[in-house]
């Protein structure tokens, strides 16, 4: 694949994926009341906003501050930047893995740009689940990443199929 292609396929997916989380978190800021979540579709879906200081469900929001910067801006901002140059660099992506990556790495982007404009949290809203059964509370770039991250291993688990065959 082309360099062209890939810095073409890359930046629409980042483009696109990034524009609808920022909008998307630009509305929770403006049109949801802060830190309350309101249940729709008979308690499957809740809508709310709410700041998260930490990783994946929160995951290290109860670190220092400092702590928190060099994790959850350097270290994934130094992450960020290796997926994106091995994305380039690669030479046996195909479109369906770059793809993958694309949408990893928009994700990521996204809400470290979060971070980087709201004191180091991201902003979440989106909760599903039935009864006591719930997801934590995420956004659309933490679909963007799971999409990527599931897309990738079920590539990975068709190309182990295949070479069994």
């Amino acid at each position: 694949m082309s360099l062209v292609v890939k810095l073409r396929l890359i930046f629409i997916i980042t483009f696109v994926s990034v524009a609808i989380d920022q909008v998307s978190k630009l509305w929770a800021d403006r049109y949801l009341i802060h830190f309350t979540m309101n249940s729709y579709w008979g308690d499957i879906v809740r809508i709310g906003y709410v700041e998260n200081h930490g990783a994946f469900l929160g995951l290290g929001s109860s670190l220092s501050e400092s702590l928190r910067f060099w994790i959850f801006v350097v270290a994934v901002g130094l992450v960020l930047l290796t997926l994106l140059i091995y994305m380039f660099k690669s030479k046996q992506q195909t479109t369906y893995s770059l793809t993958c990556l694309a949408l990893i790495f928009s994700g990521g982007i996204s809400n470290f740009y979060d971070r980087a404009m709201n004191n180091g949290a991201v902003i979440d809203f989106l909760n599903i689940g039935i009864g006591s059964l719930r997801t934590g509370i995420f956004n659309i770039a933490d679909m963007a990443i799971m999409l990527g991250v599931f897309m990738l291993l079920f590539a990975k688990n068709e190309n182990n199929k295949s070479q069994k065959a």
